[in-house]
């Protein structure tokens, strides 16, 4: 790391090389919330390690982070993004993640594909509750992370309550776990009185980085300066120590032995690539006109190497497309080929573009794959299995992309050509198929009704509506046969107007938001009688049918029930299903405002026939004559459908946000801790409340809390909103 004092040879600018083995990869993902600094850091990182000149700029003038005009538009990371870059003969893969909640799902993809986490922390804003639940999920599965401080040029910026923050939220199990390896040094003050942070100081080789030229440059601290390095080098060490796999070593430190710095580093790396120690570094990006950003080879040295080789990444879940367990070795580059999209998208010229993780075998251009898509049938997505042709492997750059030969396991490559391939799908050897165990992806609650601006638009709207779900598996598309809407369901604002900026810039679609609609329903609220008369005998074949019904309401869930209860042959046998038929097709239609009908069991009790003129079409119209009667002269409910949600919430919002759910007319059944300060709270709320409910409980919970809901049943909702959706309908009260 830092503390090393090497010489280091950062990759050409330009340079497409594809790695040859595992062990010289490092799969970093960047993570942190919206403004924190990812892409400036990602920029200075590509900067010292050579991937880009002064300007910060790629050969084609643009910069590492141009992927999408959205982005420059919005002024903020929408997508997953991978930058490439060399350091020390290890090649580094940074994927670069948006902070923003609504984005959420390109973050799992980020965490999917990595084999370690950079937690970027901006000292002028904090830690917030989102940036802690996503530590904690990198937690349960024992990913290793590291921390950045970044914006210390802030005037309020502060390292030492910064890294005693990142140790409250990140370490809550074990504060001495989360400790910084350098301290930063400040220049003298200016005129405002803020002094800029101009180099660090290494507390395990104790020597100073002075970064104030815009190269680095190694010194002695001077004697001032060493009571604070020395008592944060023992913490350091101590902290080292603690997790070193040497059971004497701490005895021996205690009782005055001095420890090799050498053995102190190995012991870091050790610990950092297991998972157990979480270093705190400082960075930020190089003045203009300078090479090396402040604390960039000292991060570039700590990924290359504490962060661990794609060998200790636990291999993902893989079945044979019938669901028999399929045993892998990790990072096997002989192994059977197994590779997964973690991101697909669009270019105008190239077509579809898929970034893969390859996890197992070595994925090469111009072979025929199998593309395994399962399990997002609740998403609008289609199971699928096709063998494709891929086209060439490159490695994005910003807006380039540069050919490399192959792509061995645990590397990330972008793939050309795969015309079926979505987020999410497996790749495989066309004579060997196997399918991956997917990534956790949250539900989108957020629906948005859309429909064509225009004739034009129609005809290309199902095809880019295609596309855009096959790119992002955080998207549901629903075609509600109930409301006959098309419903987009997103995670949030931001992910429904970006989706719709697609729809316009990618796929040349212009649709219209229109307000959503909501599944409801009709039943009778007593029992009622209906006849239904149809007798029109003007001439030529006439049409005769009389059939009297009585209809009763019928616990929720029950249907329609249809019972025959005619004696004597009033209406003849033939004609019975034709009664139910017209009267299941009138319940169909709705009897008051137009909904549906549901529970109610009706009964035919008599009716009348004529020898020549009763037909099939005459007693279909009787029945839905009849039903209609039953219902002008009941009381009908209108009755809407109710979700049950879940809210998990810190405890400190948990008045809140139960305050909040009643006002929704929900009703809290109950309420259960989950782990360390949340609550689980359980209530059913009408889903008129609730279309919104995702931007709503992020703003009251500070973007701490989420929910899920599921269909529990209809009920009938209150009779001054039922009359006045009679009155929208145009029906009478």
């Amino acid at each position: 790391m830092g503390d090393k004092a090497q010489t280091h040879h950062p990759g050409a600018a330009g340079r497409a090389k594809a790695a040859d083995h595992p062990a010289s990869i490092r799969n970093v993902v960047l993570v942190g919330h919206s403004g924190s600094g990812k892409t400036t850091l990602v920029e200075a990182l590509a900067l010292t390690a050579g991937a880009v000149n002064r300007a910060g700029r790629v050969e084609d003038g643009g910069t590492v982070s141009d992927h999408d005009d959205i982005e420059h538009r919005q002024q903020r990371s929408v997508q997953l993004s991978l930058v490439p870059v060399e350091w020390d003969g290890i090649k580094i893969n940074m994927l670069d993640t948006p902070g923003y909640a609504d984005f959420v799902g390109e973050l799992r993809a980020g965490l999917r594909a990595a084999d370690a986490a950079l937690f970027v922390v901006s000292a002028s804003d904090g830690v917030d509750g989102s940036t802690r639940m996503v530590w904690e999920e990198c937690q349960a599965v024992g990913m290793p992370r590291a921390i950045v401080v970044t914006h210390l040029e802030s005037a309020r910026a502060d390292f030492e309550e910064m890294t005693r923050v990142c140790a409250e939220a990140f370490g809550a199990d074990d504060p001495d776990a989360v400790l910084p390896l350098y301290l930063p040094l400040r220049g003298p003050a200016g005129p405002d009185g803020h002094a800029p942070v101009t180099g660090l100081v290494g507390l395990l080789s104790q020597k100073l980085f002075d970064y104030s030229t815009g190269e680095r440059k190694e010194s002695e601290p001077g004697e001032d300066q060493l009571p604070d390095i020395d008592r944060a080098r023992d913490r350091l060490i101590e902290g080292i120590i603690a997790e070193s796999e040497d059971e004497t070593l701490m005895d021996r430190y205690l009782g005055g032995e001095r420890v090799d710095v050498k053995t102190l580093v190995q012991d870091l790396e050790r610990a950092v690539a297991r998972g157990t120690f979480f270093p705190v570094l400082a960075a930020a990006p190089a003045a203009e006109g300078a090479r090396q950003g402040l604390g960039t080879v000292e991060l570039l040295e700590l990924i290359t190497g504490g962060f661990p080789t794609p060998f200790e990444h636990p291999m993902p879940g893989v079945t044979t497309i019938d669901g028999r367990t399929r045993e892998l070795q990790a990072c096997d580059t002989e192994g059977p080929l197994v590779a997964e999209v973690v991101k697909t998208s669009s270019d105008p010229y190239v077509g579809r573009i898929s970034l893969v993780r390859v996890f197992s075998g070595t994925l090469r251009p111009d072979e025929t794959v199998h593309v395994s898509g399962h399990g997002l049938t609740d998403r609008g997505h289609e199971d699928h299995d096709v063998d494709e042709k891929i086209g060439a492997l490159s490695t994005p750059f910003g807006k380039q992309q540069r050919p490399v030969t192959h792509a061995v396991a645990g590397d990330l490559v972008s793939v050309a050509k795969l015309g079926r391939a979505e987020t999410g799908d497996t790749l495989s050897a066309k004579d060997d198929p196997l399918l991956m165990e997917p990534w956790r992806m949250p539900d989108p609650l957020l629906p948005l009704a859309i429909q064509a601006h225009s004739k034009a638009d129609e005809d290309k709207l199902s095809q880019g509506l295609a596309r855009l779900v096959a790119e992002d598996p955080t998207m549901r598309l629903e075609q509600n046969q109930d409301t006959h809407q098309v419903v987009l369901w997103c995670l949030g604002e931001a992910h429904a107007d970006v989706a719709l900026e697609r729809l316009r810039s990618r796929y040349g679609v212009q649709v219209d938001v229109v307000p959503h609609k909501v599944s409801l329903r009709e039943t009778f609220a007593v029992k009622a009688a209906g006849r239904g008369r149809h007798v029109k005998q003007s001439g030529g074949h006439g049409q005769y049918a009389i059939c009297e019904i009585e209809v009763e309401p019928l616990p929720g869930g029950s249907g329609i029930e249809f019972v025959d209860k005619v004696v004597g042959g009033a209406v003849p046998r033939q004609f019975i299903p034709s009664v139910e038929k017209g009267v299941r097709a009138q319940a169909a239609r709705g009897v008051a405002a137009g909904y549906p009908l549901i529970d109610v069991r009706i009964t035919l009790l008599d009716g009348k026939a004529h020898s020549v003129d009763s037909s099939d079409a005459a007693f279909q119209t009787a029945g839905a004559l009849a039903l209609r009667e039953a219902a002008a002269g009941a009381r009908i409910h209108l009755l809407e459908p109710v979700a049950e949600v879940g809210v998990l919430v810190p405890d400190d919002y948990v008045g809140s946000v139960m305050s909040d759910l009643s006002s929704r007319r929900g009703r809290v059944l109950g309420t259960e801790q989950v782990g360390s300060g949340r609550t689980l709270i359980r209530a059913e709320v009408p889903e008129f409340e609730i279309g919104r409910y995702a931007i709503d409980l992020r703003s009251l919970s500070h973007g701490t809390a989420r929910f899920d809901r599921a269909y529990a049943r209809h009920e009938p909702m209150p009779p001054q909103i039922a009359e006045r959706i009679r009155e929208q309908a145009g029906e009478s009260p």
